[in-house]
């Protein structure tokens, strides 16, 4: 719910008809010490222990794409039920989940050749992520991009949530935060985010820092937790619990 959220979607559709090259390849991999479910749209859902991957191959032209992750889940044997962050009702989710998610979005070659990406806090936080381009030389603006700080931990008492921290949008609803009647700019709570995630969207329009390109036909990578822990789940040192 970034840039690439911010474009109408006939722009998208407009643009898909004009597209056309390699699919990207997805891997979806899991560091966190806990089980998640990973989700995406396109592409459904997966549980993933850790150090486990999901594969996705994703058609160019693809747009208004995200990958996310989801916490504490149930489902039945036809992969029906719920979970506490990012629940979508389903196992294979077929649209997106409900906040607070950190967002890994992007679309594929779309104008110019280019494949846009970003990590979005504007569905809130819930699980550490990286977003890597994994067949291109790094520049300044395909490169890997991050949001590993403790933002669960850290969250402004409005803003909490169980597992998760809402963006401001979700609690207050107002133009101020969620942007949806013309320009607006960075408020305390978005700077919240952006203090500790450089890289991600923290509002809206959010743009110049927050959105990242590479040539059409990368690959990418998203890895929850890509310090191997999540920095606001409680860790055993020599016997002792403590939360990173």
């Amino acid at each position: 719910m970034g840039y690439l959220a911010n474009i109408p979607l006939p722009f998208f559709l407009l643009l898909s008809l004009f597209t056309s090259g390699r699919a990207a390849t997805f891997e979806i991999h899991s560091n966190c010490p806990y089980t998640l479910w990973a989700a995406a749209s396109p592409g459904g859902g997966r549980r993933l222990e850790k150090g486990q991957s999901w594969w996705l191959s994703v058609p160019a032209g693809t747009s208004m794409a995200r990958i996310w992750g989801r916490t504490k889940c149930n489902f039945d044997g036809a992969g029906n039920g719920h979970c506490l962050t990012g629940d979508c009702g389903k196992l294979a989710c077929s649209g997106w989940g409900t906040p607070p998610n950190t967002l890994a979005e992007y679309v594929l070659n779309q104008f110019g050749n280019l494949d846009f990406y970003d990590i979005s806090l504007v569905d809130g936080f819930n699980i550490p992520m990286e977003f890597i381009p994994t067949n291109r030389a790094q520049t300044d603006k395909c490169k890997p991009i991050s949001c590993i700080a403790d933002i669960n931990g850290q969250c402004p008492g409005p803003m909490r949530a169980p597992d998760g921290c809402l963006n401001p949008c979700q609690v207050f609803k107002t133009q101020q935060y969620c942007c949806t009647q013309g320009p607006c700019g960075p408020t305390d709570y978005s700077r919240f985010f952006k203090d500790r995630c450089r890289d991600a969207y923290s509002y809206p329009q959010d743009d110049p820092t927050s959105t990242f390109t590479c040539t059409s036909g990368t690959d990418f990578r998203v890895v929850f937790c890509p310090w191997g822990w999540d920095p606001h789940v409680p860790m055993e040192v020599n016997g002792t619990s403590i939360v990173m």
